[in-house]
């Protein structure tokens, strides 16, 4: 058992340069029931603008799954010299939270993983598995190093600035479905030796509908060392209203670890989808940030130009492309939680 990481090495902030994206095919049906079939255009989707950058690695049970992939990436038009299939059998899609948390030393060029152990979010949806185990996996398929840390964690639960800040949220990190013989202070102190980051910033709540117990990336993003962009509602009657303006609060009185505040960032909220009579997690936070393009999830409201609009200005160096999420967040997850980068060193 490693308890720390070398010297040298950190988790990369999300824009740094990518060797590749990783994915998990979707196939488990009570993820999205009865609407799966209807996810694969808008996830094909992601796929083709994702790829024009960077590889894309995708997780599939075996060579009858990724023949159906490819099926369904030709009909979108991918470009499948792109794209790069392992049969690592999964138990369900969401690759931030199952997949491998890349770290890179860029002095030695070296990259290693480590692999958080996974337990679907607190026990909610087993069996889980084989999510577990794909980081060692990919790993031992790359001839990584692989450090086992022994407690949960999960990618949509941390953001990362690149210069030792990580952002999380109490709710979910402090959760006693988590880590019940953990205290605040020694889940940093597992983040930092990790991770390879100097400080923790917490945040409070995540949204309404947020099965994982409050991830930060339907919330707070770091979109570069010393700014976020933090989610709001507009209308005071909304659930969400009171929790987003906490955490707006929250963040005001934050400090990096130079000494400097956050530049804050709003970002808007799309109106409430309810789908089957189920608040579902909605946000524009949930974006994925790719070498050549921002891709953002969009919900078919008026706010989503505004929100694609305040995006771009926040990478001018990359295409800020909205792709329709309204089908793929019924399985209470978007982009970002379905995607894991693995970074180039």
């Amino acid at each position: 058992m490693n308890y720390y990481t070398p010297t040298g090495f950190h988790f990369p902030a999300e824009w740094a340069k990518h060797t590749a994206t990783w994915l998990s095919w979707p196939h488990k049906e009570a993820s999205w029931p009865g609407k799966i079939d209807l996810i694969y255009p808008k996830y094909c989707e992601f796929i083709k603008v994702v790829s024009e950058g960077e590889l894309v690695r995708i997780n599939v049970k075996d060579e009858q799954m990724a023949a159906f992939a490819k099926q369904q990436l030709i009909v979108a038009g991918v470009d499948l010299k792109r794209i790069e299939f392992f049969e690592f059998e999964t138990n369900d899609a969401w690759c931030r939270d199952h997949g491998p948390a890349f770290l890179i030393n860029p002095d030695t060029k070296q990259k290693a993983i480590v692999d958080w152990g996974y337990n679907a979010w607190g026990g909610k949806y087993p069996p889980f598995d084989l999510d577990d185990v794909i980081p060692t996996k990919i790993g031992d398929r790359f001839g990584l190093q692989v450090y086992h840390p022994g407690i949960v964690m999960e990618g949509g639960s941390v953001d990362f600035n690149g210069k030792g800040t990580l952002i999380t949220t109490t709710a979910c990190l402090l959760n006693k479905n988590r880590n019940p013989h953990l205290n605040q202070q020694q889940i940093e102190e597992y983040l930092q030796n990790y991770y390879g980051v100097e400080q923790v910033l917490w945040l409070g709540d995540g949204i309404v509908g947020d099965d994982t117990d409050g991830h930060i990336d339907d919330i707070t993003r770091f979109v570069n060392e010393d700014t976020v962009v933090t989610v709001l509602e507009e209308n005071k009657n909304d659930e969400n209203y009171n929790l987003l303006q906490e955490n707006l609060e929250e963040l005001k009185i934050m400090r990096l670890s130079n000494g400097k505040q956050l530049n804050i960032v709003e970002l808007p909220m799309p109106d409430a989808v309810v789908y089957d009579d189920q608040r579902l997690p909605a946000s524009y936070a949930n974006f994925y940030i790719a070498n050549s393009a921002v891709v953002v999830p969009t919900y078919r409201c008026a706010n989503d130009d505004k929100a694609l609009d305040i995006l771009q200005e926040c990478f001018p160096d990359r295409k800020v492309v909205g792709i329709d999420s309204t089908d793929i967040i019924w399985g209470l997850g978007s982009f970002h939680c379905l995607s894991q980068q693995e970074p180039g060193v």
